[in-house]
């Protein structure tokens, strides 16, 4: 684990208490923004009103980004105060939870063009799976429980297995439905905010070097592996 921290006085602990504030408040706010934009995109909720908040609430995000980065910034200068694999490691944490935000602003997006994708079956599961997983990525990062951790990675690679599947349904022509385009957008997005919320989990379970290592397709992961990297996730 990468989260090895020297706790050097009050001002310290509370930078650090700050950073980890910051990220929850971050995660909330992924999760209102995805909320959001997928009622829209249900036709459950007016795109325009919608469309605001989303965009509110996506700058939240990044303002909570920048917030941490300067913190890091402020926490590394105090001699001894941070270990670099840390700060490097929640570098890449809250760049991963920025970009579900970025997803929640495209699937809105879908909804202004046009798309209603309400009238389709499964879309309010798929809608409360993804809405779960932001919520138990919180949970789980917020308490680094690596148990947990290992068990949603499992579960978010066969979301990501069932989503790709969908998507090459709809390209090979297999699935027939209306509104292919925007299903196969929609599910992109959705995959895409799947998979930084792996990376997120990852990081409970990760050492340094294998940072976004779920963020790669199964395949992909396989053939590192067979190229010398190590075959087992360390405890």
């Amino acid at each position: 684990m990468a989260f090895s921290f020297l706790r050097r006085g009050s001002g310290a602990d509370d930078r650090l208490d700050h950073i980890e504030e910051t990220i929850q408040a971050m995660l909330a706010d992924d999760a209102r923004a995805f909320e959001l934009a997928m009622s829209a995109l249900l036709g459950e909720a007016p795109v325009r009103e919608v469309r605001k908040e989303v965009k509110r609430t996506d700058r939240r995000v990044n303002d909570g980004e920048r917030t941490i980065r300067r913190e890091l910034v402020v926490h590394a200068s105090v001699a001894g105060a941070l270990d670099t694999p840390a700060l490097l490691l929640y570098m890449s944490v809250v760049k991963d939870i920025e970009r579900v935000g970025d997803y929640a602003k495209n699937l809105i997006d879908l909804a202004r063009d046009g798309a209603d994708l309400g009238a389709h079956a499964d879309w309010s599961r798929r809608r409360d799976e993804v809405l779960a997983f932001i919520w138990s990525t919180s949970e789980v990062f917020a308490a680094r429980d690596v148990e947990r951790a290992r068990a949603m990675l499992s579960q978010g690679d066969a979301l990501l297995d069932v989503l790709d599947d969908e998507v090459s349904a709809l390209v090979r022509g297999d699935d027939a439905g209306d509104d292919p385009i925007a299903r196969a957008l929609a599910l992109r997005y959705l995959k895409r905010v799947v998979a930084h919320l792996t990376n997120v989990l990852s990081s409970v379970v990760m050492p340094i070097d294998r940072l976004d290592y779920f963020d790669e397709d199964p395949e992909d992961r396989e053939a590192e592996r067979e190229g010398g990297r190590p075959p087992e996730r360390p405890s």
